[in-house]
């Protein structure tokens, strides 16, 4: 199984005004970022919504996306749990896991486990499925942080199995203490668009990205110049989408991303609550700062 490279998509799931899903929406954004170069796609994540979405609209989803893929880049797919039990079950309940590259599974959140118990978690999820398996933390949602040690001891004792981390604790020194001891076959990907240029120039391997729905062409090139090690390419590109970055996580994720999505017409900005669609001066923001950047987008 080769490495995950370059850049991969959290992708949302876009609803009608009446809170059904928007098949329609989906489609045009999986047909989109493939078309503007992005390595691999994330369904099912937290960007997904996918704590307010049922068994069947999540197969639904996950059918929908298949098919507008055509098998052209990988798929991963999000399940996380705070019972380890329920991962298990639902890992197993998946019909052709061969579809996926890997499973991206969220640290337990709410129980607020030790560093043990979030090795234990792991542990107990990969000895008992047949999953490649990337781990996912988040503090920030989870309200505990899983420690570089951690991490590593993981990757170490389930070398084939643990493939990797999408690490969003947005502490970078973090990233790097993982980079600097971890195995090679091990992947660090960053989870946060701010800094992901730092975390591939210090050795890592991709992004799970928001951002990369609305700029799929310009974050792929990004994020292939910082492999490239074109530095000052790679921060130019990053400097002239940083407002807009700023902008999608000013009234949370995905309200803003759906916000923006909405504006360049791939689908509608509507969320489930309890998140709230975007303002009109979030809206207002987002178009005058595309006025500014003249961007033509490639249908």
């Amino acid at each position: 199984m080769e490495k995950l490279y370059g850049t991969g998509v959290a992708l949302i799931t876009p609803f009608k005004k009446n809170g059904s899903i928007d098949f329609n929406g989906l489609e045009n954004l999986v047909k989109f970022v493939i078309r503007n170069n992005v390595n691999y796609l994330v369904t099912l994540g937290t960007t997904a919504e996918t704590s307010t979405l049922r068994i069947e609209e999540k197969r639904d989803i996950v059918e929908c996306i298949k098919s507008a893929n055509f098998k052209k880049v990988p798929l991963i797919i999000g399940i996380g749990d705070n019972n380890t039990r329920n991962v298990i079950e639902q890992v197993i309940n998946i019909k052709n896991l061969s579809d996926f590259y890997a499973v991206l599974s969220v640290s337990p959140y709410y129980n607020n486990p030790s560093q043990n118990g979030i090795y234990k978690h792991y542990k107990t999820i990969v000895e008992n499925t047949n999953i490649k398996l990337i781990i996912y933390n988040v503090p920030k949602r989870t309200g505990s942080n899983i420690l570089p040690e951690t991490v590593l001891r993981l990757a170490n004792d389930f070398r084939k199995n643990i493939i990797g981390i999408k690490e969003a604790s947005g502490n970078i020194l973090q990233s790097y203490r993982i980079l600097k001891n971890k195995i090679s076959n091990f992947s660090v990907i960053s989870g946060d668009d701010f800094l992901t240029v730092p975390i591939i120039l210090g050795g890592g391997d991709s992004v799970i990205s928001v951002i990369a729905q609305g700029f799929p062409k310009q974050i792929s090139e990004m994020i292939n110049l910082a492999i490239e090690n074109k530095i000052n390419k790679s921060f130019s590109i990053f400097y002239k989408l940083i407002d807009i970055i700023d902008l999608i996580y000013k009234e949370g994720n995905p309200t803003g991303i759906k916000t923006l999505l909405n504006i360049i017409g791939i689908c509608n900005p509507y969320v489930r609550l309890p998140l709230l669609i975007g303002s009109c001066t979030l809206e207002k923001n987002m178009r005058n700062y595309l006025k500014k950047i003249n961007l033509h987008y490639n249908h």
